[in-house]
């Protein structure tokens, strides 16, 4: 322990003997040492100091240029407002539609932001498809046809519409009841397609300020031009097309805007080239008579509930893979199922399964279907009340 300390400080500090046989110690290397620290020291005090100062800046808000005068321009800030405000020297150029960064105290253009999208329209493109295929829809042979020529040919044929000369069109609307397979069938036409899949809620398009909705339209239709060919899937689409009324109300009147930029860009000047619209409602009764008309959403095309064969077909899709007895007397359970739609059929396979599991079977009977059927129409009976409401 001795001999360590003293080599140590040998390493620091050198002993010499002067010609009287005197010590005298050389400190040259151990203040070198003292210097790297202290520096090293300082860089930290620094490097703190520094963080310290950001963190006491004020944060700068994030405007929109609307227009330009020389230095000066016209912003809009995220709550609708407009100012008149100055434009720093050391930015270079600046375009009406940019996105900037202003000072919060007199909203002076500070920095000018690279992007001009205020909303990430990537989060509604599908890049993992759907894995439905038309074989898992039952019962909708002609609906998947009339939706084929809409949707699949023009993309994957184009050429055959130039040697007849006609465009065909640009969007379909799927209307029916509910659970009689609108959305199944927009997922198996993304499957189906190689083309890009954009998915978009209705009610996701409505937004809380002036002219933010438009906007996002507006940049969903520029992002599948980029992408062509595409197809825009527009679920619920009577939360954002419902028919217009006069309630003066500035919700209402904000939907409107997105409503009409919606058909301004269906057939506005530019044009949509491989792009095509589907739109997906049970309400077709309420929807503005605008988009129906032709040139807009030209195919409407209605998803009935299925028929004796279509209920058979949806039975095979969902009961193909379950351990059934030989016994089965599937025409009886098919007259069962009448004025079912697709997903109640489903939800009675399920149903049917989970009888066998609670009686600890490996097999499904027939009985376990019949008890599934009356248990679904029960339920359905139970939601009786709720059509007093609309």
């Amino acid at each position: 322990m001795a001999n360590g300390s003293e080599s140590k400080s040998k390493n620091i500090i050198s002993e010499e003997k002067d010609k009287k046989g005197e010590y005298t110690y050389n400190t040259q290397q151990f203040n070198s040492v003292l210097e790297d620290e202290n520096k090293i020291l300082k860089e930290a005090i620094n490097s703190l100091r520094e963080e310290i100062e950001r963190y006491r800046a004020p944060s700068l808000m994030v405007a929109e240029v609307t227009e330009i005068f020389d230095d000066k321009a016209l912003i809009r800030i995220p709550n609708g407002n407009k100012f008149y405000v100055s434009i720093s020297k050391s930015i270079a150029a600046i375009y009406p539609g940019d996105n900037v960064l202003v000072e919060q105290k007199n909203l002076n253009i500070v920095q000018k932001i690279n992007t001009a999208k205020n909303f990430e329209v990537e989060k509604f493109v599908i890049i993992e498809k759907p894995q439905i295929l038309w074989e898992q829809v039952g019962g909708l042979q002609q609906q998947i046809d009339e939706i084929k020529e809409v949707v699949e040919l023009p993309l994957n044929n184009p050429e055959l519409f130039r040697k007849i000369g006609i465009e065909p069109p640009k969007g379909i609307l799927l209307h029916g009841p509910p659970g009689t397979g609108k959305t199944l069938l927009a997922k198996a036409i993304a499957r189906s397609t190689n083309s890009t899949f954009i998915e978009i809620v209705g009610s996701e398009i409505i937004q809380k300020y002036i002219g933010d909705g438009a906007k996002l339209i507006k940049e969903l239709f520029q992002l599948a031009r980029n992408k062509a060919p595409s197809i825009i899937f527009i679920d619920e689409i009577d939360a954002l097309c419902a028919k217009r009324i006069d309630l003066g109300t500035s919700g209402e009147r904000e939907v409107q805007r997105t409503f009409m930029q919606l058909l301004a860009e269906i057939d506005g000047f530019k044009p949509l080239d491989n792009v095509k619209i589907i739109g997906c409602t049970n309400r077709k009764d309420i929807l503005d008579p605008a988009i129906l008309r032709p040139g807009r959403l030209d195919r409407l095309i209605e998803i009935p509930a299925p028929d004796k064969e279509g209920i058979k077909q949806i039975y095979h899709i969902h009961a193909q893979r379950m351990p059934l007895d030989k016994k089965i007397n599937f025409e009886k359970i098919y007259t069962l199922s009448e004025n079912l739609s697709g997903a109640e059929i489903k939800s009675v396979a399920t149903e049917a399964g989970y009888f066998a599991i609670r009686n600890r079977r490996h097999t499904v009977l027939e009985q376990d279907f019949i008890n599934a059927i009356a248990k679904v129409r029960k339920e359905e009976q139970s939601k009786e009340h709720l059509k007093m409401f609309g």
